[in-house]
């Protein structure tokens, strides 16, 4: 299977996972030539806050990619791809996070999802759901779990 596009869902948990993420992206995308698109997902009480944050005017257009741009997580993850020589693309979203990523995927005909977590119990998936669950099963493309302790 050729991989010419691999999306990278990033969300609030990742900032402590950058490292990590990037590694697992590069380890694919560097000897398959493949595109990396950043992916952040936004609640739309999510995107209003980053948006008031960063001091835009609220009567201006600002879309959802230049606010995932601006991002903490997505700029360090920018970074450590472009020091890999990987080329890459910032997509940002408002919606439900894993709804949103697997139209994302499709919307970049995505060969790949990588998504990051933290192991938990059934019990926790269940009372808290997951956003990586939700991607695996929703997805349009193979899934790759990336897991932190």
């Amino acid at each position: 299977m050729t991989l010419e596009t691999i999306l990278l869902a990033v969300g609030p948990g990742d900032a402590d996972r950058t490292e990590t993420l990037a590694d697992a992206v590069a380890e694919v995308a560097e000897p398959t030539g493949a595109t990396v698109i950043l992916a952040h997902v936004f609640t739309d009480e999510e995107y209003d806050e980053v948006v008031a944050r960063l001091d835009y005017d609220p009567m201006g257009e600002i879309s959802p990619d230049e606010v995932a741009a601006r991002h903490a997580t997505i700029r360090e993850l920018t970074d450590r791809l472009a020091d890999a020589g990987i080329t890459y693309r910032v997509r940002g979203a408002v919606g439900s996070h894993g709804e949103t990523i697997a139209d994302l995927a499709s919307e970049v005909d995505a060969d790949r999802v990588v998504v990051g977590g933290r192991t938990r119990s059934p019990t926790g998936k269940a009372v808290f759901g997951s956003v990586a669950q939700t991607v695996m099963l929703s997805s349009p493309c193979p899934v790759t779990f990336v897991r932190s302790d």
